[in-house]
């Protein structure tokens, strides 16, 4: 019995961590081109890309083949390596899971690839590493309720948590960009303050994109209900997964209508330090909140969604 708890952490662990290496690997990338110009594309002028993109590519790599691992070892309730073996290679080979597995290894060692032409190439480098980001990110619809579906309602629920999870990607790969230009906001006070004024269109598309995406995956899994909700644990997370995204739309909110207008005062005056702490607590919170709503993501893919 402990051993069947231990996989099902585990399990859900390395869900969390797949959602936020591989967001953080698509949304940084996507931030790049949407709102980086020219020089200031290329690795280490603003953002490390190279260094970034590697270690979350390769980690992401690490991460699907310990998930495979543990996927196998919890469906054939084998601990011996031999044994397993042959499970993995079914599942690898056999499955829609296995599938979607090989095209996001693949889908990462391109973003390996496509980095290296960061210097000579920077805007092509970023659009290759964005759109493999963006497949290697939506392969994680496997192994959600999407693929528990059948015929066109299958394909429209993937497409719906396709849409969802590239936007969740970009609100996350944002957020950490912004960390960490606010790391040494110092130097890079201009393009912190064009940046955040700019995220208003990109932040208004996303929110309605995950909003819209998250209604319609509802209606895909529970139905036109909520009567009985907070009866499951099902529906106690998905609960508590939208107080804490509304959580965030307050924080952004708060970014986008007091603490960067206060920015670009403090930066006309050169008094900014009072205003990039509050940015820096501000997005501190923000992707606090977003780790719990992934990891509650997480959990809530290995649960049922039947309400009795």
């Amino acid at each position: 019995m402990s051993a069947s708890i231990n996989i099902d952490l585990l399990n859900i662990v390395l869900r969390l961590a797949l959602y936020l290496d591989l967001m953080v690997l698509f949304g940084l990338a996507a931030f790049g081109l949407y709102s980086l110009r020219g020089p200031e594309r290329i690795s280490g002028v603003v953002v490390h890309f190279k260094a970034l993109v590697l270690t979350t590519a390769l980690f992401g790599v690490l991460l699907s083949v310990a998930a495979m691992l543990c996927m196998a070892w919890a469906m054939s309730g084998v601990t011996d390596w031999n044994e397993l073996l042959p499970h993995i290679e079914m599942m690898v080979f056999e499955t829609d899971v296995g599938v979607s597995w090989s095209v996001r290894i693949a889908a990462l060692l391109l973003a390996t690839i496509a980095v290296a032409l960061n210097h000579p190439a920077p805007t092509v480098s970023l659009w290759l590493v964005t759109l493999s980001g963006a497949v290697a990110l939506a392969t994680l619809a496997w192994a959600g309720h999407g693929a528990m579906d059948e015929g066109l309602r299958r394909n429209w629920h993937f497409i719906t948590d396709f849409l969802h999870l590239w936007a969740a990607g970009g609100w996350v790969g944002a957020l950490t960009a912004f960390a960490l230009l606010l790391r040494r906001a110092e130097h890079r006070l201009p393009v912190l303050a064009r940046t955040l004024t700019g995220f208003e269109t990109a932040g208004a598309v996303i929110v309605v994109v995950i909003s819209v995406t998250g209604v319609v995956n509802y209606l895909f899994i529970v139905g036109p209900r909520v009567d009985g909700l907070l009866d499951s644990t099902y529906g106690q997370l998905l609960v508590l997964k939208v107080v804490l995204f509304a959580a965030m739309l307050v924080f952004a909110a708060l970014n986008r209508f007091h603490l960067s207008p206060l920015l670009e005062q403090a930066r006309q005056t050169g008094e900014h330090s009072v205003a990039v702490n509050a940015l820096r607590r501000s997005m501190a919170l923000e992707l606090s909140v977003a780790v719990v709503i992934l990891a509650l993501v997480a959990w809530l893919g290995t649960l049922s969604p039947a309400m009795e």
